[in-house]
């Protein structure tokens, strides 16, 4: 099993982009890429090769869902786990995420201290 290093963040708030970054960066010791959108991602996402992908479900444009089924139709990103941030929380909502293929949901406000902690949690679910 390859290791978690690279990580691809979607997230089209400033705010949370930086706060998790730096969470991830800092706490995590991760390298991180953030996109402010799902288009960007799309652009992006070959050359920098994640390990993983943290998507944001509300975004303008390409939301978390569309982005995460256009990442998917990329040969190189079939086997990258991608999970989803969120405010919405209702296991309804966690629920349709996962049946998306997503390995699971981290949700906002999350707490930078623990967030590098979550995601390679979820990493190491996917990779059983």
């Amino acid at each position: 099993m390859s290791s978690l290093e690279r990580i691809l963040y979607v997230e089209d708030d400033l705010d949370i982009q930086t706060v998790a970054t730096l969470a991830l960066e800092v706490v995590g010791g991760f390298n991180v890429k953030v996109c402010s959108s799902g288009e960007q991602a799309m652009e992006e996402v070959v050359a920098f090769a994640p390990d993983m992908i943290l998507l944001d479900v509300m975004m303008p444009g390409m939301d978390g869902p569309t982005s995460l089924k256009a990442l998917r139709q990329l040969d190189s990103l079939d086997e990258v786990p991608i999970a989803f941030m969120t405010a919405k929380v209702q296991s309804h909502e966690v629920d349709q995420l996962i049946k998306l293929g997503a390995v699971g949901v981290i949700t906002k406000p999350f707490d930078p201290m623990a967030l590098a902690i979550q995601v390679r949690s979820l990493w190491e679910q996917a990779h059983g």
